[in-house]
């Protein structure tokens, strides 16, 4: 029970608009009280130094410096919902947002740590929330995983504890679009949101169902990144 492949820091070694939607597919796995907490990435963001939506654009700045550290550190910062977690790519300043995900179960992570997901995060009036509602949302996953941001902002992953593995569940096909809650005149045009095409409804919204949207210009159908 040893789960899928440990990625190591030449996986993120690559510009944010080829990491991101590599990342779809991998499955984040958190050892959380003596269980393993995972999942699976279905929605990312990318992000440049060189384009206003960036938190870096802004300058250097402590709570910023992991977005200029080496490929592969993690960048964790509060949103409005909580912590949201990003991993820097290569290009200092830049960096790549896991926006959300669905848990994953396997022979290394069972019902149990599932359970316990969903009691990290429940819904408001202390519900149970479904399923593939769970992780959809950079900070619903953060919560379901028990990601703070004192602990993690900085690090790096350590395989003993939280890691990046390739468990063989890439997406058949991805929907690329404009990044979410991107203010006007801050980038907001660039198409550098993927989504798993076959878990839209774990994305943070699904961009093929928005009032308006037309297929070929507001979101594409895109092969997935080639091994």
């Amino acid at each position: 029970m040893t789960g899928g492949t440990i990625l190591d820091a030449g996986f993120f070694d690559r510009p944010s608009t080829e990491l991101a939607p590599a990342l779809v597919g991998m499955v984040l796995r958190r050892r959380h009280q003596g269980l393993w907490l995972a999942a699976r990435i279905v929605e990312a963001e990318a992000y440049s130094v060189d384009e206003k939506a960036s938190h870096s654009s802004l300058g250097r700045t402590p709570s910023r410096e992991p977005m200029f550290q080496a490929p592969g550190t993690l960048y964790l910062y509060h949103s409005r919902g909580g912590p949201s977690l990003n991993l820097s790519s290569r290009g200092a300043g830049d960096a790549v947002l896991v926006k959300s995900a669905e848990p994953w179960t396997d022979g290394l992570s069972g019902d149990e740590a599932l359970q316990a997901m969903h009691a990290l995060n429940p819904r408001r009036d202390g519900g149970r929330r479904p399923r593939h509602r769970l992780c959809a949302g950079q900070s619903l996953l953060c919560r379901a995983l028990d990601l703070q941001v004192r602990e993690w902002s900085g690090r790096c992953f350590d395989p003993a504890v939280f890691r990046l593995e390739d468990v063989g569940a890439r997406p058949a096909e991805l929907v690329q679009a404009p990044r979410l809650g991107i203010p006007e005149g801050r980038d907001e045009h660039l198409p550098w949101r993927w989504i798993d095409a076959d878990a839209l409804r774990s994305a943070t919204r699904n961009p093929t169902t928005r009032r308006g949207a037309v297929e070929g210009t507001d979101w594409w159908r895109v092969p997935p990144p080639a091994d």
